[in-house]
């Protein structure tokens, strides 16, 4: 009995010290297993990045913008955009410095586009006035963008025509819509085209109109200012369409009337008189020869050149050349009319614009002094001791004045 109590006491103690041992042992396990409550975190969020600059537009690129903008008004074609078109290529133009202005280079752009001084334009009008009344005489013009050209030769021709026909109402139109869009961009003036003007008249109750080219002659502009009338007949009484410069224009070089005679006539004392001769046998006596510059055209109208050099030799005057930019017809070249002054033996020449204004066809491919103008391709010939330039067109000339005006009464009778 004693030994079963014995060996009992030594085993409840056995089991209690192995539960004081274990149980130390587990709650130590406990502790460094047990997961460990976290307090809740931020959600963490990232860093913003920095804004890219972007970088400065360059000088070129600024340039190149403009140029855009005014590749995008030298067009033929007017838009409901035009007039914001017009004012954002100068608005951005005006905010170039100076050699940022000297970049601009486009299909058409480049920097004379509004930096060339070509005069005052405020001393323009574009006759563009309502109240015109029940008759109206409006005078058509390819048109020009150098202001004092515009100036000197088509508003001298309808200043002219105005005083003339004191009854009537003066408006103009332009068939350039590409000038028209230039000269509204760099100078605010409007000139109607020709179907603002026609428009115009209509909503002003014109009732007898008398239209008066001032083109050379028969040529696309002519022909398209023809088209742009007989879509309007029908709004007036009466429509008219007076003769352009040169009149008919006839089936070949041989050609002539009354009104090439006198523009022959006319264009040559003037010239004439500006080089310093008493007259033109006194200029072919010094071996000076004048060379009058038309513009040229794959027209059929083209003949119309020839007409004129045919004129001038029937007039004698043997020491006139008729030449053209665009080299139509062919004997109108700048290399065959080189030829022909050397030919004819002549030493001086004396270069003019055969166009109503002197544009830029006479400041640029006639005087300018690119290798390509026809006064640098004459002095580098070497055939010649001396080269002038006359930059003058025909409607600052009175007898060409008169001319139209003779015309305008034709029709009005």
């Amino acid at each position: 009995m004693k030994r079963k109590t014995v060996v009992l006491l030594a085993g409840l103690t056995a089991f209690t010290l192995c539960l004081g041992g274990c149980g130390g042992k587990e709650a130590e396990t406990t502790s460094e297993s047990a997961p460990v409550e976290e307090t809740e975190r931020p959600e963490e969020t990232e860093e913003p990045e920095e804004a890219e600059v972007p970088e400065e537009a360059s000088d070129q690129d600024k340039a190149d913008e403009v140029a855009a903008l005014i590749d995008a008004i030298y067009v033929q074609q007017r838009t409901d955009e035009t007039d914001a078109q017009c004012e954002a290529a100068k608005a951005a133009w005006d905010a170039l410095t100076d050699a940022q202005k000297e970049l601009v280079e486009g299909e058409e752009a480049s920097p004379d586009y509004f930096g060339q001084d070509t005069g005052d334009a405020s001393k323009d009008d574009p006759l563009n006035q309502d109240e015109i009344g029940e008759n109206e005489l409006l005078v058509v013009s390819f048109g020009t963008s150098f202001n004092d050209s515009r100036v000197e030769d088509i508003k001298g021709i309808e200043d002219a025509l105005a005083a003339a026909n004191p009854d009537w109402s003066v408006r103009r139109a332009f068939t350039a819509q590409i000038i028209i869009n230039h000269v509204q961009a760099r100078d605010g003036e409007f000139i109607d085209n020709m179907d603002q003007a026609l428009e115009r008249a209509v909503a002003n109750g014109v009732k007898n109109l008398v239209v008066q080219p001032t083109h050379l002659m028969h040529g696309a502009e002519y022909d398209e200012l023809m088209e742009a009338v007989e879509a309007y007949t029908d709004k007036f009484t009466s429509v008219k369409v007076a003769e352009p410069l040169l009149g008919e224009v006839g089936n070949d070089a041989t050609v002539i009337n009354d009104d090439k005679k006198a523009v022959a006539e006319a264009v040559t004392s003037e010239a004439v008189e500006e080089s310093g001769y008493d007259s033109l046998d006194a200029a072919k006596e010094d071996g000076a020869a004048y060379v009058f510059l038309g513009h040229g055209t794959s027209h059929t109208a083209k003949v119309s050149y020839s007409q004129m050099q045919t004129q001038m030799s029937e007039l004698g005057y043997d020491n006139v050349f008729i030449g053209t930019v665009e080299g139509e017809p062919e004997e109108t070249a700048c290399e065959a009319v080189i030829d022909a002054v050397a030919q004819a033996g002549y030493k001086k020449v004396i270069l003019r614009p055969l166009m109503v204004v002197a544009g830029d066809h006479a400041n640029n491919d006639m005087a300018g002094d690119d290798e390509d103008s026809w006064k640098s391709m004459f002095t580098a010939s070497g055939k010649f001791d001396s080269m002038e330039t006359q930059i003058a067109g025909l409607g600052q000339i009175k007898a060409i004045q008169d001319l139209y005006v003779a015309h305008t009464a034709a029709v009005m009778e």
